[in-house]
This record gives structure tokens, C-alpha cells and sequence, in this order.
């Protein structure tokens, strides 16, 4: 027997569109239907005074699970997603243990995350210098089928997943074009940042050093010669989690290459290290003010495609060692990533509500091949929504993060607007009254078309 379900009164983001149109929307068996008025079914949600928006997607996480769960593990970076808005995320293959570079790890994580996820899911592939080491084009191969893309690193402080040489690189890109597949690149320059950190650490052990060892050059050099690579071969490209407003401009002059940005780089310089100390340590490190212009203006524009948060939280006695150089570099990010670009784009900024849709959902689920059942509100779509009150507002408290990461530099920050439901699949897994309401394993592991 089919399963019905009606949200009424709402006024929904419907892709394309710069207003918000005031319709029910049918469900059906957790996909939507239908757009229109005075649909009926016996069940109803009453949507009066809320705006409804298609889930987000995060494409950009680190769940860390299975291996380092005493930092996050799927569940509990789920339920933080859900509280968010996130209905998928995508995680990343380096992060967990073992981690995914071949068939048989991939498998392993999944049937250990497929448990405990509320929302749904996909994971990456990764490729290292360690796939070197065997056939790692036949691993490639092997996951593509089941991965939306491959990860690798230009730099890297992960001796299980270790950086790759440019000419690595290059084979990775061609191997990818032929799968059909994108590549993502961790884009910082290793021989810059080894010269200038291992004088900084002669210096101290500060933020300063830790921030001039990685300057916004580190970038540059990095994208310009990936975005070379990436032409050579014809192959796709995304950039992750871009600092600077000058790395914004090359990859948008490339129509093979596509980019993303985080939250924080939107929202803190490095003049914040001051009162913020580790807790906004990350890799790449926030840069000036002017690139957290240029990158709102990158995103406004169209130069850089939409935003992940680059989940990746660690406890207290990993993020303030006493040592800036040895202090986790990652911050809880999922349940902030949509809130805090609901209240400073859409609201802040006035982003025209088509573009904020790109930009929190319709453009990551076409670049990694989700967009037949993810990313927008229309029948035949997944009934994955973000029920918002407009008129509520709140103050981000990290205490009470569903994540295991508690330690935000998004503390005490006031944000505009309020995520009252999150629904996927048509059912109801947020809700702020309530709380989490999916049981663990809910969330389905989706793969791309």
C-alpha cells in the first residue's frame, strides 16, 4: 500500500526560481509527486509561516568511522547534519580505517556506517602514492561503479593516505576521465609550505607560524598547475575547500574545473586567531578579509560552484596541546554549514534564492552525479526538505552539537532563521521540538548514475 503524504501552506524554493512559490507539495512512497494546489492526502504537514527548502547536500565530511571515532562517528555526525538541514553528505575515503582505496575497504566501511547513518550517504574513493604501490588504475576501476569521485592530496599529514607527485597526479586524472569520474584535490603547494614550515618552526609555535607556513601562495601554485594537468588530460576537476579569492579566479577559468568553499573561509580572517586560537585551525588556514570578500563574490558569481563544510571534528584534548603545530587541524562544521548560509547569503547578502539553491544542493549533486534523485524540489525526486522558519533566530552554543565535536569557532554567533523539520525520503528524521528522530541506519548509501 502507498504511502502519502501532503505539505501544505509552505512556501517552497522551487529550483529556478527567485521567489518562493506559496504550494503543496504530494509525496508519495518518500518521493514527490507532484507541485501544485489543493493536492489532498490523508496524512498532512502544515508547512503555514515556513519556508521549504530541498536538502542540503555537504559533499565534503569527515565521519571519521570506522578507526577514529574518538573524534566523530557516523552516527552522531548524521544527527548533526539532520539538525542542519543535510539530508546527504559525502565522506571522505582518508579519514577512516582502512581507508578507501580499494574495493574490499570500501565494502568494510559500508557495512559498518550503513548501521548508523540517519540521513543518506555516499563515499568517496580515495588514491594515495601508497595505491602506487599495486595496480591502482584496476582499484580505480574496481570502485568506480560506487564512488562519486576520487580524492588525493598535493600535501598531506596522513602517513595512511600520503600525497601524490605531480606526474602521480596526471596518470589519477587520466584514469578518472576514462571512469566517467571527478577527481578531488586537496590543492596546497608541498614544497612551499615544507620550505616556509620548517623555518617557522625554528620560530615558535604560535598561530602566526603555523599560518605564515602555509600562505595563500600554497594555493596558487598548487591550483595552477592542477588545473594545467586537468586540461592536459581533459579530464574533471573539483578543488575542495578553497581560502583564497585569487584560486577562485583560475578555477573558473578552466570549464573542466569546479570548486567549493567552506563557512569558515567565509567567515573569519586570521585576525580571529586572536581570541579563536586552534579552535579555527584548519588546512587550508582563513586568509584576510579580502579574500573572505572575493570568495562571497566567487560564490554570488558563479566562480566557485557551492559550498561543503569540511567536517572534521576532534576533542579538547586533541584541538589545545599547548602546541599550535600539534593541535588538530578540523572543526565541526554539518549542522552549521546550511543555517549559517541561510542567515549571511540568502538573508545577509540577498544571494537571489536560485543561486543559494545551487549552492547548497543542486550543484554538488550534479557534479557528483546525484541530481536524478537529489538536489531540488520536483516529482520524481527523493522528498528530502528543510522546513525554516524565517522569523526565528538563534545563537550557535556548541554544547549542544549532536556531533561529538563540541568546540566551534561559530560559537556564540547569532543566526537568522531557524531549521524547525528535516525530512528525507518523507520521513520526518529533525525536528526541533523533538529532536533526532530516525532510528540508526535509516540514512541509505546512494550511489551515482
Amino acid at each position: 500500500m502507498s504511502k502519502k503524504l501532503i505539505i501544505k501552506n509552505g512556501l517552497v524554493a522551487i529550483s529556478g526560481a527567485d521567489s518562493f512559490t506559496k504550494c503543496d507539495i504530494l509525496i508519495e512512497n518518500g518521493i514527490i509527486k507532484a507541485l501544485g494546489n489543493n493536492l489532498n492526502a490523508k496524512n498532512i504537514i502544515d508547512a503555514d509561516g515556513l519556508q521549504v527548502f530541498p536538502g542540503a547536500i555537504d559533499p565534503h565530511v569527515h565521519f571519521n568511522e570506522p578507526g577514529y571515532t574518538n573524534r566523530e562517528d557516523f552516527y552522531h555526525g548524521s544527527c548533526a547534519a539532520a539538525s542542519g538541514g543535510v539530508t546527504t553528505v559525502i565522506d571522505m575515503p582518508c579519514t577512516s580505517i582502512p581507508p578507501v582505496t580499494d574495493l574490499a575497504n570500501l565494502r568494510e566501511k559500508v557495512s559498518v556506517i550503513e548501521k548508523r547513518a540517519v540521513i543518506d550517504f555516499a563515499t568517496y574513493g580515495g588514491v594515495s602514492e601508497q595505491c602506487f604501490d599495486f595496480r591502482f588504475e584496476n582499484e580505480m576501476s574496481d570502485l568506480a561503479p560506487y564512488v562519486p569521485g576520487f580524492k588525493s592530496y598535493f600535501i598531506s599529514g596522513m602517513p595512511s593516505f600520503r600525497r601524490l607527485e605531480y606526474e602521480q597526479f596526471s596518470k589519477v586524472l587520466k584514469a578518472a576521465k576514462n571512469l566517467k569520474r571527478t577527481v578531488l584535490l586537496h590543492a596546497e603547494d608541498y614544497e612551499t609550505i615544507t620550505y616556509l614550515e620548517a623555518i617557522e618552526r625554528t620560530k615558535g609555535n604560535a598561530w602566526e607560524n603555523y599560518a605564515r607556513s602555509r600562505p595563500a601562495e600554497a594555493e596558487i601554485i598548487a591550483i595552477k598547475n592542477a588545473v594545467h594537468l586537468a586540461e592536459e588530460a581533459d579530464a574533471r576537476l573539483h578543488i575542495v575547500h578553497v581560502g583564497t579569492s585569487a584560486a577562485a579566479e583560475l578555477i573558473a577559468a578552466s570549464p573542466n574545473v569546479s570548486g567549493e568553499t567552506c563557512p569558515h573561509y567565509l567567515a573569519f580572517t586570521q585576525e580571529d586567531f586572536e581570541t579563536q586560537g586552534s579552535l579555527l585551525k584548519t588546512a587550508p588556514v582563513v586568509k584576510t578579509k579580502a579574500d573572505a570578500a572575493g570568495l562571497w563574490q566567487a560564490l554570488l558569481d558563479g566562480k566557485l560552484d557551492f559550498v561543503a563544510s569540511d567536517h572534521a571534528p576532534a576533542p579538547a584534548s586533541q584541538k589545545n596541546t599547548g602546541n599550535f603545530w600539534n593541535d588538530y587541524s578540523g572543526i565541526p562544521g554539518t549542522g552549521t554549514f546550511f543555517p549559517y548560509l541561510y542567515s549571511e547569503g540568502l538573508i545577509k547578502r540577498k544571494f537571489p534564492l536560485s543561486r543559494f539553491l545551487k549552492i547548497i544542493a543542486k550543484n554538488a549533486a550534479k557534479r557528483y552525479l546525484l541530481d536524478d534523485r537529489k538536489g531540488s524540489i520536483e516529482a520524481g525526486k527523493d522528498a528530502d526538505l528543510i522546513f525554516v522558519n524565517p522569523e526565528a533566530s538563534w545563537t550557535v552554543r556548541g554544547a549542544e552539537f549532536y556531533s561529538k565535536g563540541k568546540l566551534t569557532p561559530f560559537e556564540g554567533m547569532r543566526l537568522h532563521g531557524q531549521v524547525e523539520k528535516t525530512l528525507v525520503r518523507g520521513t520526518e528524521v529533525y525536528s526541533r521540538e523533538k529532536g533526532i528522530l530516525a532510528a540508526p541506519g535509516f540514512g541509505q548509501y546512494i550511489l551515482p548514475y
